[in-house]
């Protein structure tokens, strides 16, 4: 629908914020409660796209909102500055690198560490706010006297006081708010937030710089914050000091997960909740303090039994009513009638009719040698304390191969593609690339010299589509690590649908693109797997047991598979189904404790008696089985 109708959800929220002064009235607002309410929602943009939309959990936002509103109201009070709008936009650029300063601190961790060093930095700004810089902050005092906006068109003016003419003004300024945050949440920035709020790991893998987006969406909210937090004291002609306590943060959240994370108006409607609820509690039911308690039990209930909040109630409501919510296709559930040899048998036999996928080719990078080494990996030894993964690993692959790896379980292979695609640094050693030493480097800067890996267990973005999995993945190969086109369309990026639509073919997902990646089969999930880093148009492919926990059906796909996307690309393969590896793979390398075993052709290492005696115990002959 957002793609047929572009604007309609700008439209609606002009309607809504035309609407509202005529309609909200009746229901019992105040203009003075509907004021605050659009305050609170301007500040709760920024959060959302920070949680709802990133997955970073703030504590601290009442810092940057006492910094832009103290910043804005000292401008127009003491420093005698003469225009209100330009003093807001100043506040915001404080509160803004003030944030970008935070960030640099408490984006060094993750998770409730992350949470709690926000907390500390909320302490701190208010400790500094009512001691150090009581002097221009009016410490527990505040700022009176901050003046109402006013407009100066030249042949005319417009001031907003109070009431309904002030609601012009906070009206147009949430309009502009909410226009340009769905601008970012549409853009590729935005599409990376929401692959770091389900899976940081992958965003990384396939490509992302994603210390950076956080970065970025972090200063987003401490822009927003600081802008609101300006407007505040222009409403109320007065900056309370109460702007930097840590109950705004507090109420923020809380306000947030009322309405709805992730959807932009969530904040805005936990807001006229929770505002509403407590004029109601307070003045109509004359609860006084009490109002606290009742709101106490009015969010636990909400919380309990609309855990998505109001708005993605509603949302999952209507995709129930219009039965949009499908279910996995018949085809793709696993067969219980046959046994495990005649459902493979059949499958082979299907599957065979079935015209070859079509090959993808990887681009041309720059410095590209099509004969000889593609990676080199000399002396590499990973210890873990006293424990010795791998040691001293000698290993080369030539462009166009298929390599394969096998061994026992502990012989260290996972720990020695961690190593090959730089996921973990080795303790000594050298790994070179395409002619360029990597050893040392992180996954994502690999990843973005064409050298990338599906993971043993799915890493997929699971809140998202298909077709949303492999653009993120793309996005990557066509704007680089790290990129601030925030007001940039997806469709306007050149080749992206085309990229994703040859990914999409390729792993046999064309009739799936837009389903939930939680709704797809396993064997399915698998293919996305190799597709997200087939999206990134690597030239050296690595998979870790791409046929891993596939019924006999699936793994013929995945093998059918394997064979196309190995045209014209070089690719290691890891698994445990020796006989679909010696299918795939042109050599063979056998990791036995760490070390290279041997090295050879699928029929040499078949008939290597050390391989049998270490891989299978002195069992001969298992191997030709």
């Amino acid at each position: 629908m957002l793609k047929q109708r572009p604007f309609l959800v700008e439209i609606l929220t002009a309607v809504g914020l035309i609407v509202a002064p005529f309609v909200l009235p009746h229901l019992g607002f105040a203009p003075n409660t509907v004021n605050r309410i659009l305050v609170w929602g301007l500040f709760g943009l920024g959060f959302d796209i920070l949680f709802g939309f990133t997955g970073l959990l703030s504590f601290g936002q009442s810092a940057f909102y006492g910094t832009g509103g103290f910043v804005a109201a000292y401008l127009l009070t003491r420093a005698g500055f003469p225009n209100v709008l330009l003093a807001l936009v100043i506040g915001m650029i404080a509160a803004a690198v003030t944030g970008y300063l935070v960030g640099l601190i408490a984006l060094r961790r993750t998770g409730i560490y992350f949470a709690m060093i926000t907390v500390a930095i909320a302490e701190v700004f208010y400790f500094v706010e009512f001691n150090p810089l009581a002097h221009w902050t009016g410490g527990e005092n505040g700022l009176p006297g901050v003046p109402t906006p006013s407009i100066d068109l030249g042949f005319t003016s417009f001031h907003f006081t109070t009431g309904w003419s002030l609601y012009v003004f906070l009206a147009a300024c949430y309009f502009i708010g909410v226009v340009i945050a769905l601008r970012i949440v549409r853009s590729p920035v935005g599409a990376i937030f929401s692959a770091i709020r389900d899976n940081p790991l992958r965003a990384t893998a396939v490509g992302h710089n994603i210390h950076g987006y956080k970065l970025t969406a972090f200063v987003i909210a401490a822009a927003y914050a600081g802008f609101a937090g300006g407007l505040l004291g222009s409403m109320q002609a007065f900056m309370p000091p109460d702007a930097f306590m840590f109950d705004t943060s507090g109420q923020l959240i809380m306000q947030t997960a009322i309405g709805g994370p992730g959807t932009l108006f969530g904040p805005l409607v936990g807001a006229a909740v929770w505002l509403f609820l407590q004029d109601f509690l307070q003045s109509a039911l004359g609860l006084g303090a009490a109002w606290k308690l009742v709101l106490g039990v009015v969010f636990v209930l909400l919380v309990c039994f609309l855990r998505r909040g109001i708005i993605g109630g509603f949302i999952d409501l209507y995709a129930l009513v219009s039965g949009k919510r499908k279910h996995r296709e018949p085809a793709e559930e696993a067969t219980t009638a046959l046994t495990a040899e005649e459902e493979q048998k059949v499958a082979e036999a299907e599957i065979a009719k079935e015209p070859d996928a079509p090959a993808m080719a990887p681009p041309k990078r720059s410095g590209d040698n099509y004969s000889g080494p593609i990676l080199q990996a000399t002396g590499l030894t990973k210890r873990y304390g006293g424990l010795l993964a791998n040691s001293d690993i000698d290993f080369t692959v030539n462009h166009g191969e298929l390599r394969g790896i096998i061994g026992p379980n502990g012989a260290g292979k996972s720990t020695f593609f961690k190593m090959l695609t730089c996921e973990i640094p080795p303790t000594s050693g050298k790994i070179v690339f395409e002619g360029r030493d990597i050893t040392g480097m992180n996954v994502t800067d690999v990843c973005q010299l064409g050298l990338t890996k599906s993971y043993q267990v799915n890493q997929l973005f699971t809140g998202l589509t298909v077709r949303e999995n492999l653009t993120i993945a793309a996005l990557s190969e066509l704007r680089g690590k790290f990129r601030l086109d925030m007001f940039r369309s997806l469709d306007s990026i050149p080749g992206l649908s085309e990229q994703v639509e040859r990914t999409l073919e390729l792993v046999n997902l064309t009739k799936r693109p837009d389903t939930p990646v939680s709704e797809l089969a396993y064997g399915e999930k698998r293919r996305l797997e190799i597709g997200l880093a087939l999206a990134t148009s690597p030239s050296l492919l690595l998979l870790d047991e791409p046929l891993a926990g596939m019924s006999p059906r699936e793994r013929v796909e995945t093998v059918k598979l394997l064979k196309s996307i190995s045209k014209g690309r070089t690719m290691i393969i890891i698994d445990h189904d020796m006989d679909a590896l010696f299918e795939l793979a042109e050599r063979v390398t056998v990791l036995q404790e760490g070390r290279v075993l041997v090295e050879g052709t699928p029929d040499e290492i078949k008939n290597n008696a050390a391989v049998q005696e270490a891989y299978l115990g002195g069992v001969h002959g298992e191997l030709d089985a």
